[in-house]
């Protein structure tokens, strides 16, 4: 059965000057017309998704390449997200504030303030379940965002272990 991911990709873009309309334009293209599309940083390209389909990881891996495909020469693909969150994103996307969910229960970060996306809804989950009264929250209306969370991890970890190619998104033997 399909399901809905929610998910950010952010490619490097290598040496030179870009048009923000053009790099958009190429995202367009590749025929995501939905995306929302951030250029603040020159040098980066953060292209933010829905895509429905079986495989999240797949689904990262063939929406980067097809993205690719109009994107300059040398563009690497930098990161997947959500990976490591921090509270305020939970909070925005359970539709609380930051303080309501400061005082709950959460998984220990894994650096600054950085939360582990699949830790975090474990977590809710089990809080969801065990509550005396009902929760301010709804985790199911965030689902699509927490799983592609557990995709994007694994996405991460083959681009840092150097088993994905961040140029061609093709798997390489360590």
């Amino acid at each position: 059965m399909a399901e809905q991911f929610e998910f950010e990709l952010v490619f490097g873009l290598p040496e030179g000057e870009y048009d923000s309309f053009d790099l958009s334009d190429a995202v367009f293209e590749a025929g995501f017309e939905d995306a929302v599309i951030g250029t603040g940083n020159p040098r980066l390209l953060g292209v933010e998704l829905e895509v429905e389909g079986d495989d999240a990881e797949a689904i990262m891996v063939a929406a980067a390449k097809a993205i690719m495909k109009n994107l300059p020469a040398g563009t690497e693909l930098r990161e997947a997200r959500p990976d490591l969150v921090s509270q305020g994103e939970v909070a925005e996307k359970l539709g609380v504030s930051k303080q309501s969910l400061q005082k709950r229960e959460m998984p220990l970060p894994v650096m600054g303030g950085l939360y582990r996306i699949d830790e975090v809804e474990d977590l809710l989950a089990r809080a969801e379940k065990s509550a005396k009264r009902k929760p301010r929250f709804n985790i199911s209306n965030v689902r699509k965002w927490f799983l592609a969370g557990r995709a994007a991890r694994r996405l991460n970890a083959r681009i840092a272990m150097k088993t994905l190619d961040v140029h061609s998104l093709e798997a390489v033997e360590p």
